[in-house]
């Protein structure tokens, strides 16, 4: 298997999901800028800052250049010299290139789109309710600024390293009502000004939402690992690397551990695990049950809607020539739309990366046979035919190379 380059940092859950994935895969891998010296380090990250300048970093198997948009973090590189961006996609390129059985997405076409369904959950919804447990829950106990300017070393000379610290700390609580997390007016947490996480002006408060919705994702999960030891039957899949990823961020976050742990003791030990890299020998098979009703009862709830939300908002504000979107349109007060989750408000900034993420999915379903579909219709009736159709996807059937991976 072809060595990984990673460029990312442990406080990103798209660094652990890749980490997790690569670890399965038993692709031997290496995280920069922390493990490397000065030298590599500054010499990659000038061929990542050029690529990214060029256009050149591709997201595997495609990349839509009108609706994605680079992150600051993870990237992934197989030889050192393309680059490559997105958690998901690096399953997908690993399934394509090993010859080993051990495939992160299931053979089985219905099983592939539900493993689909929960990756994408975690990477859009789930990053809103672990990055508030981090800078809400623990507002007092979190050390991810320490911890990534630990991490970034080699690139900050020793005298600036308190002040990046610091920096940090405040620029990522700044964008909690960016990444969801609207406080109340009132609120107070005991704690310095800077990094009281803020309210918006015309913004529903969204801290009970997230609660919420983190602590119903955590009994779901429970639900399942109680009785078998991944997600989707006796190994790990892109489904477990995604829910690691997120859930798994907390894990360093004081607060929202303590509380993981409390509500939800064999998820915790489950992440732990994965951490510790103990997932890379499981075998056998994977399949659904009625396990999962608890978390795509979620995910139905939560994540489906807010997708669909997002993208006719995209459709209306695209349609009226509106051409900024995500967090350059969030900071200038643009692209805003109202929507609700779990019986609660919200507003927030159109996301044209989760648009992308969205469609893709709903041309998987559409890319299904019609008995695929009502097998995942009579288990999980309210994810009918209705949630997966949007204005955005035009198609009756996915491209050639979508059946081909879902047959």
């Amino acid at each position: 298997m072809t060595n990984i380059t990673f460029w990312g940092v442990t406080a990103s859950p798209y660094q652990l999901k890749m980490q997790s994935l690569a670890d399965y895969a038993e692709a031997p891998w290496q995280r920069l800028p922390d493990q490397a010296n000065p030298p590599r380090a500054i010499a990659l990250l000038l061929r990542l800052k050029l690529a990214r300048q060029r256009g050149a970093v591709k997201r595997f198997p495609q990349y839509q250049p009108d609706l994605d948009e680079y992150p600051e973090v993870p990237y992934y590189s197989l030889d050192g010299r393309q680059f490559y961006y997105d958690s998901t996609g690096l399953a997908l390129h690993l399934d394509a290139i090993q010859t080993s059985e051990k495939n992160l997405l299931p053979a089985d076409a219905t099983t592939r789109f539900l493993c689909r369904l929960i990756d994408d959950a975690f990477d859009e919804f789930g990053l809103y309710m672990v990055h508030h447990n981090r800078w809400i829950t623990s507002a007092h106990t979190n050390v991810m600024a320490s911890m990534t300017t630990e991490e970034m070393r080699s690139l900050l000379p020793p005298v600036i390293r308190n002040r990046i610290t610091s920096n940090l700390a405040q620029r990522q609580v700044r964008r909690c009502p960016y990444l969801f997390s609207v406080a109340p007016e009132d609120y107070s947490c005991d704690i310095s000004a800077e990094l009281t996480p803020p309210p918006r002006i015309g913004f529903p408060a969204t801290h009970e939402l997230l609660d919420k919705a983190w602590r119903r994702y955590l009994a779901a999960m429970e639900h399942v690992l109680e009785q078998q030891p991944y997600l989707l039957g006796e190994r790990f899949t892109l489904a477990d690397a995604s829910a690691y990823g997120q859930l798994g961020m907390n894990l360093v976050d004081g607060r929202a551990a303590d509380i993981m742990r409390e509500l939800a003791p064999q998820t915790f030990q489950w992440l732990n695990m994965i951490r510790s890299g103990q997932h890379r020998g499981s075998t056998g098979t994977v399949c659904f049950t009625d396990r999962l009703t608890p978390l795509l009862h979620a995910i139905a709830d939560t994540h489906l809607p807010l997708m669909r939300q997002n993208e006719a908002a995209y459709e209306k504000a695209s349609s009226n020539g509106q051409q900024l979107f995500n967090e350059a349109a969030f900071d200038r007060n643009e692209a805003l739309y109202d929507g609700s989750l779990l019986g609660l408000p919200f507003r927030s900034v159109i996301k044209s990366f989760q648009v992308s993420s969205w469609r893709e999915l709903c041309e998987q379903w559409l890319a299904l046979k019609n008995s695929a579909r009502q097998e995942i219709n009579t288990a999980f009736p309210f994810l009918d035919s209705a949630a997966f159709t949007v204005k955005g996807v035009h198609r009756e059937v996915g491209t050639a190379n979508d059946q081909a991976a879902l047959d």
